[in-house]
């Protein structure tokens, strides 16, 4: 269905953005978008696409999914290679390390803004997505786009048949626990689930803790960063799940988001997954369900400080032409726009990326109508973020992912104690570190 620029919302300041980089042109300037969505998410991209090139004719972006983020990554660097990379590259924030050391290949958003004369105020994103993307002299290299958290998602039905009270303090692990076991007792196949589990159980639950994931401020201080999250609050944590895997408490559905589908389909009762989940909850849950914080482990000195974000940024890339560069900036600005933003932030559950995004999500009445939709963004900003809580930045960060990724699997399988897989972790990851600095080590 078409939908007009009208339709989707953007008014006002969208339009006078769109409006300052309209120039007398006799065809529309190309525009490449390489990004990772499929399903709900990947139409929303394609509605916001297509609000932006039926609003002016001076720019038409063309956008293509790549794959997962990884093979979207890998599609980037391959396309630069082959010079025929994109305009404009969505990169998981994973690969942030790895963007910035390819010299050459990117063009950061501040130049490509000061290029086209945009109007352009960093200050504007919100702290804790800004501080991810931007150089240690503050300046921003790629624009925030779909910025995550991770959250609790109850299935209050599942818990309901159980005896469990789905409006329970579920704020805690032990909390947590003390439910799985009535669950497993009533019956339950699927107690608990989740999604990415590097990112929500060792990346996220070390900041939450307040405990470095890595030395040098989790890699933000240098290249010369090492792995550090074998220390006793990870180890506790992991083997807590490893225990509850083996007692049929913990269902293990895979590395990325597989378990998704069990929980959408109504089979798991608990589900630590983004908060950006939230669109296809919405869309195909069947029952009624809720959101809550990430638990943290009561008795942590510290805890609970704040999560950090998971998703992408878009990375504007070298090679293209200034009138190109333009409408790259053209089109970032517009989907950073107040409307934009908040109406991507609420028909997906991704954190607005600006403070007046969030400010009218909130005046629109969005929170008092979706109950615990505010859940992430408080999260993220409750605490001023640490050295330990502010994100991380390692190189050759995907393959690590791997690596604990194996890990862990060989703890849920009871193979191995959690101990001994992250300390083989760290001492594999620490591996892949030493290789990246000494190919970037300028």
């Amino acid at each position: 269905m078409k939908r007009t620029f009208k339709q989707w919302g953007v008014t006002g300041v969208a339009a006078a953005v769109l409006g300052a980089f309209a120039t007398p042109v006799f065809a529309a300037t190309e525009i490449q978008f390489w990004h990772a969505f499929t399903g709900r998410l990947g139409e929303l991209v394609a509605e916001q696409v297509e609000a932006f090139n039926q609003s002016q004719s001076d720019y038409s972006v063309t956008a293509s999914h790549k794959g997962n983020y990884s093979e979207t990554l890998n599609a980037g660097i391959a396309a630069f290679r082959a010079k025929e990379q994109p305009h404009i590259l969505m990169v998981f924030e994973v690969g942030t390390a790895t963007m910035m050391a390819a010299q050459g290949a990117v063009k950061p958003v501040y130049e490509v803004m000061e290029g086209a004369g945009a109007e352009f105020d960093q200050d504007a994103y919100i702290g804790s997505v800004k501080g991810y993307y931007t150089s240690t002299e503050g300046e921003m290299l790629s624009l925030p786009f779909n910025s995550s958290t991770p959250v609790l998602w109850i299935n209050k039905d599942h818990l309901k048949d159980a005896g469990v009270d789905p409006e329970g303090d579920f704020s805690t692990w032990q909390n947590v626990g003390a439910a799985l076991d009535k669950l497993k007792e009533a019956g339950s196949e699927c107690p608990l689930t989740t999604a990415w589990q590097s990112w929500i159980h060792l990346e996220n639950m070390s900041a939450y803790h307040n405990v470095a994931f890595a030395s040098k401020d989790n890699g933000f201080a240098g290249l010369d960063t090492e792995l550090t999250f074998n220390g006793p609050v990870q180890v506790q944590h992991i083997q807590a799940m490893g225990d509850w895997a083996q007692e049929g408490k913990f269902i293990y559905n895979g590395r990325r988001n597989e378990g998704g589908a069990n929980f959408r389909a109504g089979e798991c009762a608990f589900f630590t997954e983004s908060s950006a989940g939230y669109a296809g909850i919405k869309n195909e849950a069947q029952f009624e369900f809720a959101v809550a914080p990430l638990p943290y482990w009561d008795g942590v000195d510290g805890a609970p400080q704040n999560t950090i974000i998971g998703g992408a940024s878009l990375w504007v890339m070298e090679g293209h032409e200034s009138d190109e560069y333009k409408g790259a900036a053209a089109f970032l600005n517009f989907l950073s726009s107040t409307d934009i933003q908040a109406k991507w932030h609420q028909n997906t559950g991704y954190l607005p990326i600006t403070a007046e995004a969030g400010d009218k999500t909130k005046a629109d009445g969005f929170y008092d109508e979706n109950p615990g939709t505010d859940i992430a963004v408080m999260q993220m900003t409750a605490n001023e973020p640490t050295a330990n809580s502010k994100g991380l930045r390692l190189g050759s960060f995907d393959q690590i992912r791997g690596i604990i990724d194996e890990e862990l699997e060989a703890v849920w399988s009871g193979d191995k104690t959690a101990q001994v897989a992250l300390d083989s972790a760290v001492d594999r990851g620490n591996g892949l570190l030493r290789r990246f600095e000494k190919a970037n080590d300028r």
